[in-house]
């Protein structure tokens, strides 16, 4: 089955701050936490419409969250996290944006990271490990991975352009066969960039620092 990467940029602290913060949320943030509770339901829906059973809620999953534990001991309690995190993540970011539609995304950014390591590419640039992070570190409890997914990942925006850089530097010499999807990839993170630091330079209260993505089936 085809995974969907998507992304888009947030301020991390924006997205921690709901972690954890039980009845310590501002009013804004409260009324930003209505909003994630709907999206939260229409994805139960969407899960319920195709018989899918993770043996946890996303809203019950976001309510742990925003309690400050991730302990449900279901089977795929880890999918219903993720779903529940991506809500609270999509809410504190900018409208998403498509990477791509990749068959097997894992298999195809290793191979893209062999590639680009074989040609000298910093380690601190590669995508595969970026792409499948997980959430932020510095959530102060567990939240379980889940194999199957979805998935989150992250990349620092202030990376975006050094990483694109180095890829368009060795683009001629990659197997001609990555070249399509690394160019994309380039273009991206370079328009992230443009809007970053524009953002940064005129943008008094702009404080975006992170590419989260998305893989979802």
């Amino acid at each position: 089955m085809s995974r969907i990467i998507s992304y888009s940029t947030a301020d991390k602290a924006d997205v921690l701050a709901f972690l954890g913060a039980a009845d310590e949320l501002t009013a804004d943030q409260q009324r930003c936490l209505g909003i994630m509770r709907e999206k939260a339901r229409e994805r139960q829906r969407d899960l319920d419409d195709q018989g899918i059973d993770l043996g946890l809620s996303v809203p019950d999953a976001l309510e742990h969250l925003v309690a400050g534990h991730a302990s449900s001991k279901a089977e795929y309690a880890a999918g219903a996290y993720y779903h529940a995190l991506q809500h609270i993540i999509d809410r504190n970011a900018s409208d998403p944006a498509e990477l791509g539609v990749y068959s097997k995304p894992s298999t195809f950014f290793g191979v893209v990271d062999e590639e680009l390591r074989r040609l000298g590419v910093s380690a601190d640039f590669l995508l595969h490990d970026r792409l499948f992070s997980g959430p932020p570190e510095e959530i102060p409890f567990h939240i379980p991975y889940p194999v199957d997914g979805p998935h989150i990942g992250m990349f620092p925006l202030a990376a975006a352009k050094p990483a694109a850089d180095a890829y368009r530097a060795v683009l001629d010499r990659m197997d001609e066969s990555l070249r399509y999807d690394v160019r994309e990839v380039i273009e991206k993170l370079e328009f992230e960039h443009e809007e970053w630091e524009y953002a940064t330079k005129n943008i008094d209260w702009y404080t975006q620092d992170t590419i989260f993505f998305s893989i979802t089936g």
